[in-house]
């Protein structure tokens, strides 16, 4: 395998390449009280009207406005009470002229009834044994009623497909009856360390081993972007058996991740396996800081991602290219990382000749948005991503970047993304 010439592609353009075969996944029912932290798979709708009956929004007396026409404070009105109707409860009474009904918020207006005087504004007394209120206003018709559907009709769309189903999506799905959910049926990524220096995590450190962090990592990444996973172990740096792994391992999964193995190092194997499989290389160099030996390819419609073994780069190469293919295929259309706007509060000094993405976490102060370092920014750092919750995108030509400079973030744990990459 001699040494290839690889000519760097921008991040936008090999995202835009990646994404050419992203597509919408399958979708299944489920129970509702399965549903938490799934996306819908397809538009959620309002079954009913909401309110579906004209409703009290207060506690008070309903009654006809016609009978306070002339009501002032010098002269009160008089009703008979002639029921108490609670929430939940039907009324059982047409209410005539001079007759009212106590009512409770949320209850339904009674017949012959078409507004509400709140409690506070009534004077309540028996006569005679029987009961009584008295107002001294004029009430008009409608006045402190809900009507049926005033706060949503029938056939309402409320949540578009893709829509990730969180506590408030869970009551507006309880709301209308949602007992089964058509959600998106999760992709399954399949995940392969490759190096013969990786140890399992419980192997005790051996001299010039590591223990394997990056598949773990990209699991973790994975199920993060909504995604199951399927983990393959490692490859040997030998070229048979680890071509069979690979092969077998993409036909079990919908997408498939291979860490380290695609610099230009001798003992590199991924490009060879690609050339043997018959894959399509989309790129094999992006004009990025870290991941520039980011490779993806293509078979059959089916996209394997070499992702470089720094765990930094991994990390970033997930995020930029993996995290929107399993988006989409959530039904998610939204499916890029969220970009705003912040003030840096640390130094960053070093000259970027290509796009840098530095390992970050933002915080909110007086300033509004502001992002610090997450700890030491290089490649084959891993401690700097425990607490990052962002990437500072620092474009490629720049000089480096100073305490107070307006920066544009990629924010990681934000779930509503946005349709574009901006980059």
């Amino acid at each position: 395998m001699g040494m290839e010439i690889r000519k760097p592609i921008l991040v936008a353009d090999a995202v835009k390449s990646v994404m050419e075969y992203a597509k919408y996944g399958t979708q299944e029912t489920i129970d509702f009280a399965e549903a938490d932290g799934r996306r819908l798979a397809e538009p959620l709708i309002a079954t009913n009207d909401v309110p579906s009956f004209d409703k009290s929004p207060y506690d008070g007396f309903a009654f006809s406005s016609k009978d306070t026409v002339n009501a002032s404070t010098i002269n009160p009105v008089q009703f008979e009470v002639m029921e108490r109707v609670g929430a939940g409860e039907l009324p059982t009474l047409k209410l005539k002229s001079g007759q009212a009904s106590r009512i409770m918020t949320g209850a339904k207006i009674p017949e012959g009834a078409d507004c509400v005087a709140m409690f506070e504004v009534c004077k309540s007394f028996e006569q005679n044994g029987k009961n009584y209120m008295e107002i001294k206003r004029t009430m008009q018709a409608g006045q402190n009623v809900m009507p049926v559907g005033s706060e949503l009709t029938t056939g309402t769309a409320l949540a578009e497909a893709g829509s990730l189903i969180n506590p408030g999506m869970k009551a507006v799905l309880a709301t209308f009856g949602y007992h089964k959910v058509k959600v998106a049926t999760k992709p399954v990524v399949g995940i392969i360390a490759t190096g013969t220096e990786l140890l399992d995590i419980d192997e005790p450190l051996q001299p010039g081993k590591i223990r394997n962090s990056n598949g773990y990592m990209v699991a973790a990444q994975a199920k993060r972007a909504g995604a199951e996973y399927k983990y393959y172990g490692k490859l040997a740096d030998e070229l048979e058996p680890s071509y069979k792994l690979v092969k077998q391992a993409l036909e079990e999964t919908d997408l498939l991740i291979t860490t380290g193995g695609v610099s230009v190092g001798d003992f590199d194997l991924m490009p060879e396996i690609f050339k043997r499989l018959g894959a399509k290389v989309l790129f094999n160099k992006v004009a990025m800081r870290p991941g520039s030996v980011t490779t993806v390819a293509v078979k059959e419609g089916k996209l394997l991602f070499g992702l470089s073994g720094n765990p930094s780069a991994c990390y970033v190469g997930f995020e930029l290219f993996v995290r929107p293919v399993i988006q989409k295929a959530l039904f998610n259309d939204n499916c890029y990382h969220k970009q705003a706007s912040a003030v840096m509060k640390d130094d960053f000094l070093k000259p970027n000749p290509f796009t840098r993405f530095v390992r970050s976490y933002i915080d909110y102060d007086e300033q509004g948005l502001s992002v610090h370092l997450s700890g030491m920014d290089k490649s084959n750092v891993v401690s700097s991503l425990a607490g990052a919750n962002s990437f500072m995108v620092l474009p490629g030509g720049t000089r480096g970047y100073k305490v107070g400079d307006q920066v544009n973030v990629l924010l990681l744990e934000e779930m509503k993304g946005q349709s574009k990459f901006l980059l």
